[in-house]
């Protein structure tokens, strides 16, 4: 199975870079994966709902290239670790060829993407900034993997 990680917009913090590079390279050792940096569509001119609509125009072009897409959403399910492993595992017994995790822009996804959308994630009842959301998500990618191939870096 692929791992595809699409975020809207550049990440600009250098330790955020760092650390995504990190686990990339660890995720690299379980699946296939390729990062993608979706165009941000922001400016004082246009208003939030604008804004996200116009971000969605790529995002949900990426979907339609997916056997299933995750939205990173303040409002998607929240699970634990192994209940995330677990969720990695279901994906690949269904034999999911390409599994796109989606980081939206700073207002969010635009309701049409939710839609389309095959399930929604919440990594903590926490918010946090979308940038630092990547570097959390792909810790816990790796994380999810460690987990199925019972290896010693999650510790219970």
């Amino acid at each position: 199975m692929k791992i595809v990680f699409a975020v809207t917009g550049r990440t600009t913090e250098s330790f955020i870079l760092e650390g995504c590079g990190l686990y990339e390279k660890r995720i690299l050792k379980y699946c296939p994966y390729q990062f993608l940096v979706l165009p941000a569509h922001g400016g004082s001119s246009l208003s939030p709902r604008e804004v996200m609509l116009r971000e969605s125009e790529a995002q949900l072009k990426l979907m339609t290239q997916s056997d299933f897409s995750v939205l990173l959403d303040e409002h998607g399910k929240e699970m634990p670790s192994v209940g995330f492993a677990n969720f990695l595992q279901q994906r690949m017994n269904q034999g999911i060829r390409q599994l796109a995790f989606f980081v939206g822009g700073s207002y969010g996804f635009d309701p049409q993407v939710k839609q389309r959308a095959d399930a929604l994630l919440a990594l903590s009842a926490l918010t946090f900034p979308h940038q630092l959301v990547r570097l959390i998500f792909l810790e816990q990618l790796y994380r999810g993997f460690t987990i199925l191939r019972n290896e010693p870096y999650h510790h219970t």
